[in-house]
């Protein structure tokens, strides 16, 4: 008798044990915001707009000022990061591909899957835009619930209803915004408007509640002359604005779409009050995330939640003339990575020297302050001894982001660029002494061992992540 009440004290011990280990493990809360380069907050330096949200998690954690998306399209790379699998491993390279099936076992350890077998609820609401094993969009192949498919009006109305209910085990929630996407629909309506449009052409619809998003954000200050507006409230177009000298052929080309449409047409002003409706679009969404962040703190939560912040890809905004994302550039590739633990992580950390894959390296950092075990098949890196101010060794000293026409690798203050094609095929730039990205120094003698070296890392990132570089973006000297 004696023997089985130790055995049953023993249980009781180990039992409470791990309910304790349990209870103490964080929730986690990942925003995820559409086409937010790195630029756009306020905390950035940005003084162009307000971003009092996001700031707020900036103050009270870590700031990556070195982050980058895998590839610089919605639908690749939200699979990046809800699988932490490079676009490639699945032929996927844009948006076209988003009936492509993706492999059970990548699905099983992906972000919702690893958090669910580990006891966490695992919810997401607002945009997917991610390829499933059979059916597009299916976000519970990734291991989740869904809240809400909403992705503007509802969305955070339905993430705070979630926070304030009572529950007895961890949560993982996705809380995926649509803006500032909206932002795209302003030149796709000017090129639809031009009269240019080819008859057979493919134009993007024109959603109605996206369109009202956009028109409030253009419209001027009230009581303020459109004189006076651009000469003295519109902030400047970029300091790129121009064309680079040796761009790749692959960039620039004969695109005849709504791209090159405002490219050859668009004016100063233009460029300029395209840039003014991006800043409120962030604004607004900037706005969203904060009820979202008031319902944590007013749940009780602030203290016991990890909050991430990212974005799946950024804007040009006007860099180089042009718009939208797609292309290697900074404004389309390099996005926030917030990343926020109150009392844990380092308050007002900002990171400007380690490179992040945002992609690669979300669901090992959640694993990390969790203690959940990271997937054997994942090959990113934990950022939370970062985010805690802490050394790291070993970190990476490369990092691949991948498009439909190029690959980047990026190696210190260095980018190397190769096209599939084109006349001019690599691109070199110092992100020291050309941030803007203008000059093209590849055919420059005097940066031979610049360009041999980015060759090199580039093939030699895709071997060590067990990955199939193609034939077409190795250049054989």
């Amino acid at each position: 008798m004696k023997a089985l009440r130790i055995v049953l004290l023993g249980l009781f011990v180990l039992f409470t044990s791990l309910t304790l280990a349990a209870d103490s493990r964080p929730n986690i809360l990942l925003i995820i915001t559409d086409q937010q380069h790195a630029g756009m907050l306020s905390c950035a330096g940005n003084p162009h707009l307000k971003t009092p949200n996001l700031d707020s998690l900036a103050r009270t954690g870590a700031r990556f000022e070195r982050a980058y998306c895998g590839n610089p399209v919605c639908v690749p790379s939200r699979f990046c990061m809800m699988s932490g699998t490079m676009p490639s491993r699945i032929g996927m390279e844009t948006n076209g591909e988003l009936r492509n099936p993706v492999a059970p076992e990548i699905l099983n350890d992906a972000m919702g899957a690893v958090f669910r077998r580990a006891g966490y609820q695992t919810v997401f609401g607002g945009k997917t835009h991610v390829p499933a094993a059979k059916k597009p969009n299916r976000i519970e192949d990734y291991g989740f619930d869904v809240l809400t498919a909403d992705q503007r009006n509802e969305l955070a109305d339905t993430c705070v209803k979630f926070l304030r209910e009572k529950r007895d085990r961890p949560f993982l929630m996705v809380a995926s915004f649509i803006n500032p996407h909206d932002i795209c629909y302003m030149a796709i309506r000017a090129w639809k408007n031009s009269g240019t449009v080819p008859k057979n052409a493919k134009v993007t619809p024109l959603s109605l509640p996206a369109i009202q998003c956009l028109d409030a954000a253009l419209k001027l200050p009230a009581g303020v002359s459109e004189e006076e507006f651009f000469r003295s409230v519109c902030p400047p177009a970029p300091a790129n604005l121009g064309i680079p000298e040796g761009e790749l052929s692959v960039f620039g080309g004969k695109d005849h779409g709504f791209r090159g449409y405002v490219r050859q047409h668009w004016t100063e002003r233009d460029w300029r009050l395209h840039h003014w409706a991006y800043l409120r679009l962030t604004e607004r969404v900037d706005a969203e995330i904060g009820k979202v962040l008031a319902a944590l703190r007013e749940a009780g939560l602030e203290k016991d939640t990890l909050v991430m912040m990212t974005s799946d890809h950024g804007d040009m905004d006007g860099a180089h003339r042009f718009e939208h994302k797609s292309l290697l550039y900074e404004e389309a590739v390099r996005v926030p990575m917030l990343v926020s633990w109150k009392g844990v992580t380092q308050a007002g950390l900002v990171d400007r020297e380690h490179l992040v894959s945002t992609g690669l390296d979300l669901i090992p950092t959640m694993c990390d302050f969790a203690g959940v075990p990271k997937p054997a098949s994942l090959t990113g890196r934990s950022v939370k001894a970062l985010a805690e101010g802490k050394p790291v060794e070993q970190w990476r000293k490369c990092l691949v982001v991948e498009n439909n026409k190029a690959r980047l690798v990026l190696s210190e203050r260095w980018k190397y660029m190769v096209g599939a094609s084109g006349e001019i095929r690599e691109m070199i730039t110092d992100l020291a002494r050309d941030p803007g990205e203008m000059k093209n120094l590849a055919a420059d003698p005097a940066y031979r061992e610049k360009l041999e070296t980015g060759r090199r890392l580039l093939k030699h990132w895709y071997e060590s992540h067990n990955l199939k570089l193609d034939a077409k973006y190795v250049v054989n000297p």
